[in-house]
């Protein structure tokens, strides 16, 4: 995450330049210094490709959206890249699309999934290797059923705050939801697209950045804008049960199946089907081991016995190792044990990739090898396709995961610091039950820890939100499931019906 994650796209920019000063100058020193301001950029090209079996031509164009302060002062500049079909078409819907992070550009999602052109990586998770990392057309791209807007909030791609600007005022749950909030509404106005029918969603952190906007977009009085579905891809909404902090034993019970179904892709676990085995993981996890764990010490040795027996099983550790760990083992943990015997870890954004650590001792992974297999063919191709295909021009870096944003956000939802139990997924429920013409697709991957599946599940199954306009699905890889190629297909299969059955 972005995956998060990590997939995401190009736009305009300059980036701000101080005025130089002459060494006699009789100006106000506050003046002769004084960073000259940013000047909204335009870049278009007219192309063409076949999308969903048809031929479409459309525009592309990336632009930069500059947000001011009440006083008018420029504060960030937010990069959107565009593909429009020509002509323009007000009656077709428009999907507003950003990745996660907080600090992940929307490179992950455009050259990876939706975009009209993709990198081509291994599907079967093996490293990407070194350059050249093809770009190819993608016939997988949403062209076909609706526009595409991905954006780029400040702090990630080519996006950045101005010189001065506070990063309270972008960093955090609330502020990046308003910030997103707005680049929407002014597309909408300046390409008349007001009516049209309208979809935003994103992935990892994106699903979380999903529920903030949908609250600044519907959740007020005035100025309304009403949305035709929400689309979640490896969703995060209920923080609580990614931190396995003692005394939280809702992390193990989410992250249980996603152990089980790991075990299943090594070889460690024998099932008919990844679904086969997850399901009979979650039928543990929120029963035997959910009761187990919450018994604590009162757990009488009988069931602790049956409990570790039927965890060994389905997580293809030992009953040793798991008695060591009180019957509490964590992701990371996890990514280390299971192939310790083979000299290998497993993926945290998809635990089909494996890697080798400098030793085999230890409690978790040198690094993820989930990300460092993919990110440096994702890297090339968004300033391929950025600079050289569509003419942008900055001497900015493009930030496919930006340090600061997640360094410097804000968790909190009421603006006094992280609260101890973050969960965004009841302004979803509100949004929908305010408009009965709201629905929800989410993706999952059966492999990705980071966002595990019976988390998304456990967020959005609880009381307030309607079950009856929710579509699931799920899919043979991890985070950024798309990478598999049968699973990029699905995945564009799934969200285009979800799109023509409004």
């Amino acid at each position: 995450m972005k995956h998060s994650l990590p997939l995401r796209l190009a736009a305009l920019t300059l980036a701000a330049v101080a005025v130089p000063v002459a060494a006699q100058d009789s100006s106000p020193k506050s003046e002769a210094a004084k960073p000259a301001a940013p000047v909204a950029q335009v870049k278009t090209r007219d192309l063409s490709g076949t999308f969903g079996g048809q031929r479409v031509a459309y525009r592309a164009t990336i632009a930069d959206t500059i947000l001011t302060s009440d006083d008018g002062k420029p504060e960030a500049v937010i990069v959107t890249t565009s593909y429009v079909k020509n002509p323009a078409d007000p009656s077709r819907p428009v999907f507003f699309i950003y990745n996660g992070g907080p600090g992940s550009g929307s490179v992950w999602l455009q050259m990876g999934a939706f975009g009209p052109k993709r990198v081509a990586i291994p599907s079967d998770a093996r490293d990407d290797g070194a350059p050249p990392y093809p770009l190819l057309d993608n016939p997988d791209s949403l062209l076909d059923v609706a526009d595409l807007v991905f954006i780029d909030p400040p702090g990630t791609g080519f996006s950045y705050l101005t010189q001065g600007t506070d990063p309270k005022k972008y960093y955090g749950l609330k502020q990046d939801g308003r910030a997103v909030a707005d680049v929407i509404r002014r597309w909408l106005n300046n390409n008349g697209r007001w009516n049209s029918p309208k979809y935003i969603g994103g992935e990892s952190y994106g699903t979380s950045r999903t529920a903030m906007v949908v609250d600044e977009l519907e959740g007020g009085t005035f100025n309304d804008v009403g949305l035709n579905g929400l689309i979640l891809i490896s969703t995060i909404l209920d923080f609580a049960g990614r931190e396995p902090t003692p005394g939280n034993e809702m992390a193990y019970i989410v992250t249980l199946p996603n152990m089980a179904t790991a075990a299943y892709f090594h070889g460690k676990v024998q099932a008919p089907s990844a679904a086969a085995i997850a399901e009979e993981a979650r039928q543990f996890a929120i029963g035997p081991f959910a009761s187990a764990l919450l018994k604590g010490q009162d757990l009488p040795a009988d069931e602790r016995a049956a409990v570790r027996r039927e965890l060994a099983r389905l997580t293809g550790l030992s009953e040793t190792y798991l008695e060591q760990a009180n019957l509490r083992v964590t992701d990371q943990r996890f990514y280390k044990e299971l192939l310790r015997d083979r000299g290998q870890t497993i993926g945290r954004l998809d635990s089909r990739y494996t890697g080798v650590d400098y030793d085999s001792a230890g409690e978790r992974p040198d690094n993820d090898p989930s990300f460092y297999g993919i990110d440096a063919g994702y890297t090339a191709a968004i300033n391929v396709w950025a600079r050289e295909s569509l003419g942008y021009q900055t001497t900015r870096e493009y930030q496919s995961i930006g340090r600061e944003p997640g360094r410097l956000w804000d968790w909190s939802l009421g603006g006094q610091g992280r609260e101890a139990y973050l969960n965004v997924a009841p302004l979803i429920g509100r949004a929908m039950r305010q408009n009965s013409g709201l629905r929800l697709f989410n993706a999952q991957g059966w492999y990705d820890f980071a966002t595990p599946f019976f988390g998304a599940e456990y967020s959005l199954k609880r009381t307030g939100i309607p079950q009856d306009r929710i579509t699931w699905a799920y899919y043979d890889a991890g985070h950024m499931m798309y990478i598999r190629d049968e699973d990029r297909a699905k995945l564009s299969a799934d969200i285009r019906a979800f799109i023509r059955a409004r």
